[in-house]
């Protein structure tokens, strides 16, 4: 197996959505190695983080049962709109939505499946810069832990809580994206895999894959005021 780094606003593989992207995460990690590699899990189009591959078929399939059973412990960061001032859990079931990978000829008329979240705030800052009638900005650095696999489960329970995650052109808020992109050159989504914790699948022995934010995500935590590695919720 191999973990690696997927760019944000990189598919991991073709979608029926997007017929005219070239670049793909599958394809990418394959030349890298000269060898196949198999997806076991998703990470959406606009969010960065830590991904795993499979060499072979068999290993594929035990990773992929890890997943589905919820035995991997996924780790994300994400800056927010507003002050979260304390731990929580969100549970708040969701209805199928578009996903990137999906055929769009699949019926999405499903009821709203269990979904469930754990967030805990790391950092927080107030911005001298008026939004709408507020003449301050505030922001949180948020940890967050989903227990569920939803579509778009992490942007859409923020969004459940008034606290929509930054660059979410979807579930998020306008005038906070673009102060971002008018005062500290933000183009994506806030939102970063950082860590997850699994079984190797072949002997059983804890795996604890984590990274550091991306250069560009890294820039933007010293631009508010965040130091790392300190705030690293994970180990």
């Amino acid at each position: 197996m191999v973990a690696v780094y997927k760019p944000a606003d990189m598919l991991v593989h073709r979608s029926f959505r997007s017929p005219g992207e070239t670049e793909f995460v599958l394809q990418t990690v394959r030349n890298q190695l000269c060898q196949h590699v198999f997806p076991v899990h998703r990470l959406d189009r606009p969010t960065a983080g830590v991904m795993v591959f499979a060499f072979n078929s068999e290993v594929a399939r035990l990773l992929t049962e890890q997943f589905t059973a919820g035995e991997v412990s996924k780790h994300y960061l994400a800056v927010t709109r507003g002050h979260v001032g304390e731990a929580g859990y969100i549970d708040h079931p969701l209805t199928v939505e578009d996903d990137d990978y999906d055929d769009p000829r699949t019926s999405k008329n499903k009821e709203p499946q269990e979904a469930k979240t754990s967030y805990s705030p790391l950092a927080q800052v107030t911005l001298p810069i008026p939004v709408g009638r507020y003449p301050e900005a505030r922001y949180s650095l948020v940890h967050l832990q989903p227990h569920t696999g939803r579509q778009h489960q992490l942007r859409r329970h923020m969004k459940h809580i008034f606290h929509p995650i930054v660059g979410d052109t979807t579930h998020g808020e306008g005038r906070h994206n673009r102060l971002f992109r008018d005062h500290f050159n933000w183009h994506r989504l806030a939102l970063l895999a950082i860590g997850m914790r699994l079984s190797h699948p072949l002997t059983g022995i804890p795996l604890s894959l984590t990274t550091l934010p991306d250069e560009d995500a890294m820039t933007l935590f010293s631009k508010l005021g965040w130091n790392f590695p300190a705030l690293m919720p994970i180990n």
